[in-house]
């Protein structure tokens, strides 16, 4: 399922008249990087081709303060799910993200300001080359050309909601002829959710059910519906998604698949449970890879591939814990302290917890001890970086099977073929799911609950017994891979007894099914504990590492980032928020 417009991008972008990009009051209304000529785009090829260049965008360019596709540094590295990783001096910029000191001059919020503009700006383009082909005598098909136009304003609102997770108050710039003045003059007076509003809409409004040419990777109008009801459930608007998520899952489109790892396999992307895919794509001379997905693989041992970035925190592995029944401890004053391998010498012994987890954890989380994914058992700490800085753990979430390694044609696999799943349906069905607890529905709201986490109980989970505690070079583990890796258990709830249950037992869900996908910061955010848990976090991880030694979460001030000083320097029409100056 990878031929998600690859011929045409890649001849595309090898042809594009490419400008450079730098900060100048031109930014917003110029031609981003890789766009053609007017002449040669005023066709329906060169739209088609342009709007395909839009998409190529979506994984941003900048591999830590941008990355608007995964949302790695904000969403998870400035929670409690996971630290930068790697060592101390490594980007030292990310250093002030996780505790919480970033300054308008830290290069990480322009390099998001960029990511997230660049795409807007590709989208505008869009817009403007098919207004002047339509003008012309080369028209494209008028049903074709509303369709197009739905497409860019869907994405035209995807890059405006990464700038708004990120920023406070954001300028939404669209077209100088749908705004009547030049882009440059819009300030960022609000959060740009109107607006945002406005375009999905029209996407939904004119979008088909099904992709144009049925191309993986392009939005349709069930994308666009579970992009409204995204939009909306971050403003906490649960009954006006209510019926955009009822009409997702009753559509009949979409299921959830038998097996959790399906939704990371390359194998098995664009599957039934997808809603809304960023591709990735690789060839011998080409990539358009997750931005993430080299820094975030193993920097030693046999999957040497990438920069050691990316570190499941010890507050995130002990949030995969179960109780005898196969339940997670909802209260984390009440879970067990669980044993790591932090200071622990891989040639020394350390045998790995018994403790119950759920099966997902292994899935999530590069430990010792277990199978990483086909390329062997991590041997701990001499796999990691830096294991005082950035803890025992890694993330398996972008790096690729040793069984798919053939799949990976561009270089070493630093930059993989594997995609991101935006939105697939057990993100709907939990947001559907607070829904129902709004609604004071707890049954409804366990029924789904249940489906995610039936599906969990039946997938396969990571096999290979490892019973060789020694972990020194050279040496071959005792394995027997008819055994699971570990003790797991998982079962869905029996019922929820309050409005309190349902709403952590939802909340932990979200941990359980997406840790590491940059949802945890913003979750936390509009739930309206973020001050709470992240100083609670801070509290604990300080006893398990001493990075955060001194740091504190403020708000509303961190509860968003500053508006980057060089847009401020060029762009009058800005303002600081308030709570960063």
């Amino acid at each position: 399922m990878k031929n998600r417009f690859k011929i045409i991008l890649i001849a595309f972008l090898s042809c594009c008249l490419l400008i450079e990009y730098s900060c100048t009051e031109e930014f917003l209304t110029k031609e981003p990087p890789g766009v053609a000529a007017g002449g040669v785009i005023q066709s329906s090829a060169g739209v088609e081709a342009l709007l395909v260049g839009t998409y190529s965008t979506l994984q941003g360019f900048g591999r830590f303060g941008g990355d608007p596709a995964t949302d790695w540094t904000y969403g998870s590295g400035a929670s409690d799910e996971a630290y930068k990783g790697s060592s101390a001096g490594d980007q030292t910029n990310y250093n002030a993200v996780e505790r919480f000191e970033c300054l308008p001059s830290n290069a990480y919020m322009a390099e998001r300001w960029r990511d997230c503009y660049n795409g807007v700006a590709r989208s505008n383009q869009v817009l403007n080359f098919l207004k002047a082909t339509q003008a012309g005598a080369n028209k494209i098909a008028d049903a074709r050309a509303k369709q197009i136009e739905a497409e860019a304003k869907f994405l035209r609102a995807w890059f405006h909601f990464k700038a708004n997770r990120v920023f406070r108050n954001i300028p939404y710039v669209k077209t100088e002829d749908e705004l009547g003045k030049p882009a440059i003059e819009i300030p960022n007076t609000d959060a740009g959710w109107a607006d945002m509003e406005t375009d999905i809409q029209f996407a939904i409004d004119n979008l088909p059910e099904t992709s144009y040419n049925k191309e993986p990777g392009r939005v349709n109008k069930y994308s666009a519906m579970a992009f409204k009801a995204y939009v909306l459930m971050n403003q906490n608007k649960y009954a006006v998604a209510k019926p955009l998520l009822d009409a997702i899952i009753s559509s009949g489109k979409f299921s959830l698949v038998s097996n959790y790892y399906e939704n990371y396999n390359e194998a098995t992307e664009n599957n039934k449970e997808s809603i809304f895919e960023i591709q990735a794509q690789t060839s011998s001379v080409n990539q358009s890879a997750m931005v993430i997905a080299g820094p975030s693989m193993h920097q030693a041992g046999p999957a040497a591939i990438g920069w050691g970035f990316y570190q499941p925190s010890q507050v995130l592995f002990e949030s995969f814990q179960t109780t005898a029944e196969g339940l997670p401890v909802l209260d984390i004053a009440q879970r067990e302290p669980i044993k790591s391998d932090m200071g622990v010498l891989s040639a020394a012994e350390f045998i790995p917890t018994d403790h119950l987890m759920d099966p997902r954890v292994d899935w999530t989380i590069s430990r010792r001890g277990i199978d990483y994914l086909g390329w062997g058992i991590c041997a701990g700490q001499s796999w990691i970086r830096e294991q005082a800085n950035g803890g025992p753990y890694m993330t398996k979430k972008y790096m690729h099977l040793f069984a798919n390694r053939a799949l990976q044609t561009f270089g070493s696999g630093f930059d993989n073929n594997r995609n991101f799943r935006a939105i697939r349906l057990a993100h709907v069905l939990l947001w559907r799911a607070e829904c129902a607890i709004q609604d004071n529905d707890l049954a409804l709201a366990k029924d789904l609950v249940n489906q995610i986490r039936t599906r969990a109980k039946g997938s396969q989970v990571v096999m290979g017994l490892c019973t060789t505690y020694k972990l020194p070079s050279g040496v071959t583990p005792v394995v027997d891979y008819t055994k699971p890796a570990a003790n797991y258990k998982v079962e869905p709830y029996p019922a929820f007894a309050s409005k309190e249950q349902a709403t952590k037992a939802v909340q932990m869900e979200w941990t359980l099914e997406f840790a590491c996908e940059g949802q945890r910061f913003f979750n936390l955010r509009r739930w309206g504990n973020l001050k709470d848990v992240m100083n609670d976090y801070i509290a604990r991880d300080t006893k398990f590492r001493s990075f955060l030694t001194g740091a504190q979460f403020v708000a509303p001030k961190n509860e968003y980032w500053p508006v980057p000083q060089a847009q401020l320097d060029i762009q009058a029409s800005l303002a600081q928020d308030p709570n960063h100056k």
